[in-house]
């Protein structure tokens, strides 16, 4: 990663250039196909402001972790404009919502690049979401800021990935139950799509490098709520601890199970790697009281950016609001895009993705600064455990991580066999 780092202050964004009439190319076609004709853009810079597309779930399954990712960018948003905007331009929000379904956050993010004209699109949450939007992105040459945590094995120059990849989460979140928990054996639970099973085949590949029996795994359907079965075997097991990948509303009902079943977090401990503040709120403290969670920011986090962020947040949209790892992320993504297109002083997707590499900002979880090679940014792990009041405390750190995505430092990966368990999980 290049040593250039060019600094931006999350509240108080410093503008570093004035704009004039930009040259864009964010709807033709992918860079590199030389032979191909690249359309004319329709992002307008002929007024005062500029357009970007926010794409959440705000109903259906997912809503329960999407509907903040949409405040927190708003809120973001509105700390750009209010510091002067991007390139002289006032951010014009144009939002959808993806409704919890693949299909839809396609559909709708195609309407963001080609009716809306937006310069970039901010969201999707699962990797079902992300992997229907990105051949939308890649034919249009548009510019997606994914913020989720995910499975890795994807880089793709269309997108910018704010979340961990594997080695900046599950690795950790496994390693920490092998030396502080000093488990033997694993049950592995999850959602039934791409990232749970992909994830778990490289937790696989990981147990059988660190001795560590898996003793079962399961998968339901996005947004099942019947987990007696699995809480039931589960127990049966006796594994040390379970590794979750649930995602959704599904965790509500797994932990009400997994608790009628007389598990405990002390018996046999849950580390979580998509339940995050805000699910916690849904789910009930009661439940999770005691269980882990494998995440790079908590609200909890005692640092100046972070203090100023969470005092943000709530006074926007009220003092009981949590903020999460997630919607934090979202909420450096708009200030890493503003970053890189006031660099190049540019909407231009290709001259976005020329000055990205060694982009930094002090956000919230600390320095993250991107990868221009992969478009993932560093990321420091961190465990947590799940208090009665909500919150969650870290109790464990790593060192600042560069992204890994495809595992190319870790012998015992094999990224073609979780890739091609990938594509028979989207089957």
């Amino acid at each position: 990663m290049s040593e250039k780092k060019r600094q931006s202050r999350l509240t108080a964004y410093a503008a570093i250039g004035a704009a004039g009439t930009l040259v864009l190319s964010a709807c033709g076609a992918r860079a590199g196909e030389e032979d191909a004709a690249v359309a004319e853009s329709c992002v307008d810079t002929d007024g005062d402001t500029i357009k970007i597309g926010f794409i959440n779930s705000q109903s259906g399954n997912m809503a329960i972790s999407e509907t903040t990712v949409n405040d927190v960018l708003h809120m973001a948003a509105d700390q750009i404009n209010e510091d002067g905007g991007v390139n002289g331009y006032e951010l014009e929000i144009v939002e959808e919502d993806g409704q919890s379904e693949p299909a839809t956050f396609a559909e709708r993010s195609e309407y963001l690049l080609t009716q809306e004209c937006v310069a970039a699109v901010f969201g999707g949450w699962t990797s079902a979401s992300r992997q229907a939007m990105l051949p939308v992105f890649e034919n249009n040459n548009g510019l997606l800021f994914y913020p989720t945590q995910y499975e890795g094995l994807e880089s793709s120059e269309n997108v910018f990935y704010s979340g961990a990849t594997t080695n900046q989460q599950i690795l950790p979140a496994l390693e920490y139950l092998k030396e502080e928990e000093e488990i033997e054996s694993l049950y592995l639970v999850g959602s039934d799509y791409v990232f749970p099973r992909t994830a778990n085949m490289l937790i696989q590949q990981w147990a059988e490098e660190n001795d560590v029996e898996i003793l079962g795994e399961d998968y339901t359907p996005l947004g099942s709520t019947d987990f007696s079965t699995i809480a039931n075997t589960v127990a049966a097991s006796d594994a040390d601890a379970v590794f979750n990948t649930l995602n959704g509303e599904s965790n509500v009902a797994f932990f009400s199970q997994f608790d009628d079943a007389g598990l405990t977090a002390e018996e046999m401990p849950v580390m979580s790697v998509s339940i995050a503040e805000e699910e916690v709120d849904g789910i009930g403290p009661a439940l999770l009281d005691g269980h882990l969670t494998s995440w790079n920011y908590y609200q909890t986090l005692e640092d100046p950016e972070n203090e100023e962020f969470v005092a943000a947040f709530q006074e926007t949209y009220g003092e009981d609001r949590v903020t999460s790892d997630v919607m934090q992320s979202s909420y450096n993504s708009l200030f890493l895009w503003a970053a890189m297109a006031e660099e190049a002083g540019s909407f231009d997707v290709d001259e976005i993705r020329e000055v990205a590499d060694g982009t930094s900002i002090d956000a919230p979880e600390g320095e993250v600064t991107v990868d221009g090679e992969t478009q993932h940014v560093t990321k420091t792990p961190r465990i947590g455990v799940i208090n009665s009041d909500g919150l969650i405390d870290p109790i464990w750190e790593g060192e600042l991580t560069d992204p890994d995505p495809y595992l190319e430092d870790y012998q015992w990966a094999d990224d073609e066999e979780a890739a091609e368990y990938a594509e028979e999980a989207e089957d």
